[in-house]
């Protein structure tokens, strides 16, 4: 039943792997097609789903804190392998990024398709704590302490990021009982619907099977460390905060999926290892075909 709920998204992933390769529409498409996705079908999938979030439910409280622990905890235990085993700040951003960075519309699909829209409501408001914290959590990774004497271009950063403002609007219509009135949810919901099919074709054109010629023992811990140690952890965390299973499967899902594709842009713009980013991004996409449909299915 997960196979077959999951693989058309990954069918998905391979077209739009396919097309890049072929050369079909043309190279201009993918990065103008993820730019509107990123800036303007995504978030509108946010907002649609936090404006009818049931936010008043103690356990999606329950959930966001669940998130949290869950995602500083790897954090905390990337530094201690760091400590015994140092390595400079453009190496370990990347595999930073590559355990606790999700990628989101892969985490959608597959919450919308076992948990329906419900599910996608759950997921919405773990992105709403999750996405900001992973995204400082990147950026101290790969500068260090530059970060700590100028904090000023991170907080630009967080306050002009699509998804964060996003997340804030749909809170704040949600929480104020205005909503989307006189038709927007109509009209957000139209453009929501584009997000996730177009999103997963993006992923497969930002594929790089080169990248995977090397280091093929750091993308494979880097990646059983996110792809298997990551839900066993989330579960553990789950059970601890006393999660209901819709909550519970939300969390697991977003902690069993592989990385983001823009961890590989965040990691250029900040001088980092780009082509490790590039393997590990491809490394765990392409075992996740595997991987998350095991852990789904042992973690019940």
């Amino acid at each position: 039943m997960i196979i077959l709920t999951i693989w058309p998204l990954f069918a998905l992933i391979c077209a739009g792997f396919a097309l890049m390769r072929g050369g079909f529409p043309g190279d201009g498409f993918w990065p103008a097609a993820e730019r509107l996705n990123y800036v303007v079908l995504f978030p509108a999938l946010l907002v649609s789903s936090l404006v009818r979030a049931p936010l008043s439910d103690p356990a999606l409280l329950r959930l966001g804190g669940a998130s949290v622990a869950t995602i500083c905890l790897a954090a905390a235990g990337l530094v201690l392998l760091r400590l015994a085993r140092p390595r400079p700040a453009a190496r370990f951003g990347p595999e930073m990024q590559g355990v606790i960075r999700f990628n989101t519309y892969l985490g959608l699909a597959i919450t919308l398709s076992l948990a329906g829209p419900e599910g996608l409501a759950r997921a919405a408001v773990l992105l709403a704590v999750a996405v900001p914290l992973v995204n400082v959590l990147s950026i101290m990774a790969l500068s260090e302490a530059s970060v700590l004497r100028h904090p000023m271009p991170v907080l630009r950063s967080m306050a002009r990021n699509p998804l964060i403002l996003a997340c804030v609007a749909g809170l704040g219509l949600n929480m104020s009982g205005i909503g989307l009135p006189l038709g927007l949810d109509r009209f957000v919901e139209l453009l929501a619907r584009g997000s996730l099919p177009l999103g997963l074709l993006c992923v497969g054109a930002a594929l790089v099977p080169a990248a995977l010629r090397r280091e093929l023992a750091t993308l494979g811990l880097n990646g059983g460390l996110r792809l298997l140690m990551m839900p066993v952890l989330a579960a553990g965390v789950a059970t601890g905060f006393a999660l209901p299973p819709a909550e519970t499967l939300a969390l697991v899902i977003f902690s069993a999926i592989p990385t983001a594709p823009t961890a590989y842009v965040l990691t250029r713009q900040l001088g980092g290892d780009g082509a490790l980013m590039a393997g590990i991004v491809t490394f765990q996409t392409l075992v996740s075909v595997a991987t998350i449909p095991l852990v789904l299915w042992l973690l019940g």
